[in-house]
């Protein structure tokens, strides 16, 4: 994180008055509940400030992890390494390179079948479908139905991205030759089937859709955790705002570069994924600037962190450095948390009125 330093004094300042300052939850409390997999009922319950701190404090270890294992902390098996396992760094680099940026667009390239010429024309097509959205934009206004339907179609799609412990599931996916090798967490859980499931099943025609405009951070989700855990809304609330506003300007080595639409799509497939809808979004930006191998890997990393690989890291964008790729680990954390907590906020909302 100390890539983005601005980003980095905002995540240390919320994390640090959750574990430490003022709160309602003792702090023995904060630290076994960030550790938690599974949360049992007890003969004594909870208050609402309790429930709202445990909550903010499940919500940002949840996303953290996502943030761990997508930047290249993974433990991956090596039959070479006597108890089976390495710390992979990304590219092969160690962490003081991988902080420092050194030449990782370079190794990335090196290490795949695609040239360098692939990877700039991949590129440069990115940049494109970015100018010719915002020019769209401009010239002609997508309708209400139209906006609904492109929503539906990708929140449906979502679903098939990551299934089981193979990409099998994606069709024709660059991943199909890929065992997706599970991180041993087995010690800290007490039920082995537990982990994300997908808001929906398969097949079901009508799919649940959680509508951003009934329910906002900004208009309810803030009011509701501030009033209960005084201070946290404001943290939180500059937390979002930082990721979702954080650009140098920059795409690889082109420089002035606005890359609004492009974040946006970032921050708001997170959502769909979890069945989250903005009605005054064009879901077919996603669909044009988020590429088949990136969909994989923001799935895996939001939903089945453990399950990030080296190969999945390297498979996007393989011209961009590795500080442009950590920048949208951020973004996807964040996103991750905002739409854990607007369900939690807005079912004890719901219980209070």
């Amino acid at each position: 994180m100390s890539l983005h330093t601005q980003y980095l004094e905002s995540f240390l300042r919320s994390q640090f008055y959750m574990l430490r300052m003022d709160g309602p939850l003792p702090l023995p409390y904060r630290h076994y509940i960030a550790i938690m997999k599974l949360v049992k009922t007890g003969e004594n319950n909870w208050s609402l400030p309790e429930l709202v701190h445990a909550v903010v404090l499940l919500a940002h270890y949840h996303a953290l992890a996502s943030f761990v294992f997508g930047s290249g902390i993974n433990p991956e098996r090596d039959p070479e390494i006597s108890n089976g396992f390495r710390i992979v760094s990304v590219n092969n680099f160690c962490v003081c390179d991988l902080a420092n940026d050194n030449n990782i667009e370079n190794a990335s390239l090196a290490g795949n079948n695609f040239g360098i010429v692939d990877s700039l024309s991949e590129l440069e097509a990115l940049m494109e479908r970015m100018k010719r959205l915002q020019e769209d934009r401009e010239d002609e206004e997508t309708s209400q139905e139209e906006m609904t339907t492109r929503f539906e179609k990708e929140k449906k799609e979502s679903l098939f991205v990551v299934s089981g412990d193979t990409f099998h599931s994606f069709p024709h996916s660059d991943f199909d030759d890929d065992m997706i090798i599970t991180s041993d967490v087995s010690r800290y859980i007490e039920d082995p089937g537990f982990g994300y499931e997908d808001f929906a099943r398969r097949g079901e025609e009508h799919l649940p859709t959680f509508r951003a405009q009934d329910y906002t951070w900004e208009n309810h989700g803030f009011s509701l955790v501030n009033r209960l855990y005084s201070d946290i809304g404001h943290l939180l609330d500059e937390k979002f705002r930082m990721v979702y506003n954080l650009t140098y300007n920059t795409m690889a080595t082109h420089e002035d570069v606005d890359t609004t639409t492009l974040r946006r799509a970032l921050f708001n497939y997170v959502h769909c994924m979890f069945g989250i809808r903005y009605d005054d979004y064009d879901y077919g930006e996603v669909n044009q600037l988020l590429e088949r191998s990136l969909k994989v890997y923001i799935k895996t990393v939001t939903c089945y962190p453990e399950r990030t690989t080296k190969r999945m890291y390297d498979s996007y964008w393989r011209q961009f450095k590795h500080s442009e790729k950590v920048h949208v680990n951020l973004l996807l954390m964040e996103a991750r948390m905002q739409a854990e907590l607007l369900y939690a906020l807005r079912a004890i909302t719901r219980h209070l009125t």
